[in-house]
């Protein structure tokens, strides 16, 4: 715990920093060779920390989304410089929390249906109860874990899809209520129900992880697909984005991965991510080539897209998962934290006669 409050202590005095900077330099090279030592700092401030929970979502915050968001901020581009009179305490939570400002629907005419993540609309909040029977479904899959000796090891994976969904939703939904009570602002949900995906477009565009797609999107889509314009033209040049855009989160889950474990990275996490790039283009191609009415109705398309997702986790993402013996050690830090809150209770239940007596 030392050695977390050490290391965002040293995020909130580096955003303070790049936030000053930002008001002395003006956006462009010279802005951004003053803010690249700030973003390799947060490459090497995660391995400070060697827990799973706090190492691996710091990592996540600052190494992926800060310094992507950052990067933009270089160049007056992305979420810190959409509004030129924010505040410091905005701009910190905006640097390094995976939450988005809620934005107005956009004009009609300005939707754009080729794109693999188009702008998203406002969507209500779920409500507590949605959270509360995740949590819930997450507590009986931790319990459930007891007897894994008498439970299939491909059972097991299974469930390990449902208990990072899960812990992710509420983890980030936690961090939003949070930043939404802090910012008094309206945030778009991180996840839309992605067993409810019609396709792997719909899945990884619109529904999986939303924080990240929103980042991916300036800082690695939009640049390739510009590059690629001229080539390919506007209908096909969005195929070497969507793969480009799936390397360069297969190298940074494989990042995430290493403050995980700390062990040397064997790239099959990138080649799953790789895979589904490389599919989601022939999808967008095919939805392209062929009309509507050749398309499979959601109802066949949407499972075999959830199958395809798990099978390829199983083959390729969760064993490196198991690598780094994630699972056993998150669950040894749950442990460690329901016994210091049992202590933390007992010496408030003993300590309070003395109190009282005093």
């Amino acid at each position: 715990m030392m050695n977390f409050t050490k290391v965002w202590l040293s995020v909130y005095a580096s955003l303070c920093y790049c936030y000053y900077i930002g008001r002395i330099i003006p956006s462009g090279k010279m802005r951004l060779m003053t803010i690249l030592p700030i973003v390799c700092l947060f490459l090497i401030l995660p391995l400070n920390l060697s827990t799973i929970h706090l190492g691996g979502t710091t990592g996540f915050f600052i190494a992926w989304l800060a310094n992507f968001k950052l990067l933009l901020y270089s160049f007056g581009q992305g979420p810190l410089s959409s509004d030129p009179s924010i505040s410091l305490g905005r701009f910190i939570s905006i640097a390094c929390l995976p939450i988005k400002i809620q934005q107005d629907d956009p004009p009609p005419n300005r939707k754009n249906k080729e794109n693999p993540s188009p702008e998203k609309t406002q969507k209500a909040s779920k409500s507590p109860l949605n959270y509360a029977i995740k949590g819930l479904l997450l507590a009986l899959l931790m319990r459930s874990y007891d007897y894994s000796q008498y439970i299939h090891p491909k059972i097991i994976l299974f469930l390990y899809c449902f208990h990072v969904y899960f812990s992710l939703e509420i983890m980030l939904a936690m961090i939003a209520a949070l930043a939404r009570v802090l910012l008094k602002l309206e945030l778009e949900p991180q996840f839309d129900d992605p067993y409810l995906s019609t396709s792997l477009q719909d899945f990884w565009g619109r529904r999986w992880n939303l924080m990240v797609t929103s980042i991916l999107r300036p800082t690695v889509y939009d640049p390739i697909r510009s590059f690629f314009m001229g080539m390919l033209g506007r209908r096909y040049s969005q195929l070497p984005a969507v793969v480009g855009t799936f390397v360069v989160s297969g190298v940074m889950h494989e990042l995430i991965f290493f403050y995980f474990g700390r062990v040397e990275p064997t790239w099959e996490i990138t080649f799953f991510f790789i895979l589904h790039g490389v599919c989601l283009a022939v999808e967008i191609a095919v939805k392209k080539t062929l009309p509507g009415k050749w398309r499979l109705p959601g109802l066949v398309s949407g499972p075999l897209a959830i199958a395809f997702v798990i099978i390829t986790a199983f083959w390729l993402f969760f064993p490196q998962f198991l690598r780094c013996n994630a699972d056993v050690r998150a669950f040894g830090e749950f442990a460690a934290v329901l016994e210091f809150a049992k202590d933390l209770g007992r010496s408030f239940r003993f300590g309070s006669p003395k109190v009282m007596s005093a």
